[in-house]
């Protein structure tokens, strides 16, 4: 079997943050039979490089492959200095390209860009949308993976809708929008509309306090969760019947697979990757960013035509399934073969 190392931020108990693609995929390619050898779970952005870099060359001579996560973000400069260190160590390496602003970095750092993705092994893309903006891009040396969850543990459930409990999942940052999640609950209210609201994440950015405060100025009550595990999550979910995703930059959110999986009609944002997920009507509804009264209307919709919102669940329980680990693992196998 192959030795595989793995670059990513890896999640741990000291950090406030979500579980990202590293803790997800490195268990299950152990179980796949992989050797992985991953980096790093230190909190600190200095030893976090270090202790990345040095895992590299410990490694050198045993790794067949070198998978680093790869995001828009901050994460961009660590798959840089990584990927080129990986060039002068002759290690093969796959970035994996996750995150709706990546495509900005294409554009914005090109030269950084090419000496990362022109020069990897494979390019491996979550999403047909990352896919075809690196293609319009002139990069040829990638192909598509979807994002992956473990169907058994999500429990599919049909829901009723005599009333409205919404549910957000995701990392309280600006880019991901959670204060229009306050502003719809707001708005239901007004239109005297039962419905309750649970947020559930970590604060990324400070967001969090921001969102809390709005909803106090407003007059709104909100579950606030913090951080849950998977299945502390997913546990909870079974109160709700409608999931709501109001970022305004995404690329393929593995938290809208889940509940697609878990029976909860989706309604969200049309940007990014998203439309690539979502097939508008049929598996989800899809709005503009940013509009109340689209979410609104949607959710309402969503109320007022239970048989046509059940028709939408399965369609998109039976979509979600093709998203479990035992059809994507072939796929890792095929490329890390």
């Amino acid at each position: 079997m192959k030795n595989i190392v793995y670059i990513g931020n890896k999640w741990n108990k000291n950090r406030n943050a979500n579980f990202t693609s590293i803790d997800l995929l490195e268990p299950l390619f152990t179980d796949c039979g992989y050797t992985v050898f991953s980096a790093s779970d230190k909190k600190n952005i200095f030893l976090r490089m270090i202790n990345m870099l040095w895992l590299c060359f410990k490694q050198r001579n045993k790794t067949d492959y070198v998978l680093i996560d790869t995001y828009g973000t901050l994460n961009f400069y660590y798959a840089y200095l990584v990927s080129q260190f990986c060039r002068i160590l002759k290690l093969k390496y796959l970035p994996i390209l996750h995150g709706g602003k990546l495509p900005d970095r294409l554009k914005n750092f090109p030269v950084m860009s090419r000496a990362i993705f022109k020069n990897a092994h494979l390019n491996i893309a979550p999403s047909l949308f990352t896919k075809s903006n690196f293609e319009a891009s002139g990069y040829t040396n990638i192909i598509c993976i979807p994002n992956t969850v473990k169907l058994e543990n999500y429990t599919f459930k049909e829901r009723t809708f005599n009333d409205i409990k919404l549910l957000w999942v995701r990392s309280f940052s600006k880019m991901y929008n959670p204060l229009l999640a306050i502003k719809i609950i707001k708005l239901l209210n007004d239109k005297n509309i039962k419905a309750e609201l649970c947020m559930v994440g970590p604060d990324s950015d400070g967001s969090l306090l921001d969102v809390k405060n709005y909803a106090d100025e407003l007059g709104v009550v909100v579950t606030f969760t913090g951080k849950l595990s998977k299945q502390e999550w997913i546990k909870r979910s079974n109160h709700y019947n409608i999931f709501i995703n109001t970022t305004n930059v995404d690329n393929m959110p593995v938290s809208v697979i889940e509940s697609m999986a878990l029976g909860l009609p989706v309604i969200s944002t049309n940007v990014g990757g998203i439309p690539f997920l979502i097939e508008d009507d049929k598996t989800g509804i899809l709005v503009e960013p940013n509009s109340v009264e689209a979410f609104v209307m949607a959710i309402i919709r969503l109320m007022n035509s239970p048989d046509d919102t059940r028709k939408m669940v399965k369609n998109a329980r039976e979509y979600a399934e093709q998203f479990d680990w035992k059809t994507i693992k072939n796929q890792w196998v095929e490329v890390l073969r």
